[in-house]
């Protein structure tokens, strides 16, 4: 029912920024969640970042604490702010929504039911 659009990525070196960006859109937009998760190659995908549609609640993976910044201006846009970037956080970078309750607490994947299509990342000197 939701379309998730991912933009943003590209190529930075070690210590740069990017701001990914998140455009939403569907018949509705009442989900309880939306998030960023990351898939490195060889790796499973892992949530970076959630965060509550209804009150504003975020939850970080330890990885990338003090460095990255989920925000939500509207329902309708999602923005990762990364900053300090560092090789192992080359990826492709994902949103997702879920209409679970309390799914931006955990970030899990499992819990997350609609996904845009992936923006890679690469952070190389």
């Amino acid at each position: 029912q939701l379309q998730l659009v991912e933009s943003g990525g590209g190529l930075v070196q070690p210590g740069g920024s990017l701001r990914l960006s998140c455009a939403v859109s569907g018949s509705t937009l009442d989900y309880s969640s939306i998030g960023w998760f990351r898939q490195a190659p060889g790796k499973e995908r892992e949530g970076v970042s959630c965060i509550s549609s209804r009150i504003g609640s975020t939850n970080y993976a330890d990885s990338v604490k003090g460095r990255f910044t989920i925000s939500r201006p509207a329902k309708n846009t999602v923005y990762l702010q990364m900053n300090s970037l560092m090789p192992e956080d080359t990826g492709v970078y994902y949103c997702a929504a879920s209409m679970l309750a309390g799914t931006w607490y955990r970030c899990d994947p499992a819990d997350f039911g609609s996904w845009g299509q992936g923006t890679q990342v690469t952070v190389s000197s």
